[in-house]
């Protein structure tokens, strides 16, 4: 009896990766192993930096609070220090994008925490 192989499957499945590895750089957008290798490598990049976006923005929008807080004054550890103990709940995102765009507001924000 014949073996039976499964082309269609098979060869859905290396268009599959062919399709997501297009306008890769030489062999590796069109030579099936290389852009096999190289889209999981991407992927595990994609995934791992995912993590480190939110890591990254976590730290700028620190900066950026500390930033405004210092003009008035103030440590970025004092000002949550006492934003906590006051019992506002704004988070990081909000207060960097206060302290970045709407200054008169951040500016009340500081002074309710005083």
């Amino acid at each position: 009896m014949p073996r039976s192989v499964n082309h269609v499957a098979s060869r859905a499945r290396r268009k599959k990766i062919l399709k997501l590895t297009k306008g890769y750089w030489g062999a590796r957008g069109n030579v099936w192993t290389i852009a096999k290798n190289t889209l999981e490598k991407g992927l595990i990049y994609a995934y791992r930096d995912r993590k480190n976006k939110k890591r990254s923005m976590r730290a700028l929008w620190i900066q950026r609070i500390n930033a405004g807080v210092r003009e008035h004054g103030l440590s970025y550890s004092e000002f949550m220090g006492k934003l906590n103990s006051k019992g506002l709940k704004l988070n990081r995102k909000v207060l960097a994008d206060l302290a970045m765009n709407h200054p008169e507001a951040f500016t009340a924000v500081i002074n309710q925490v005083k």
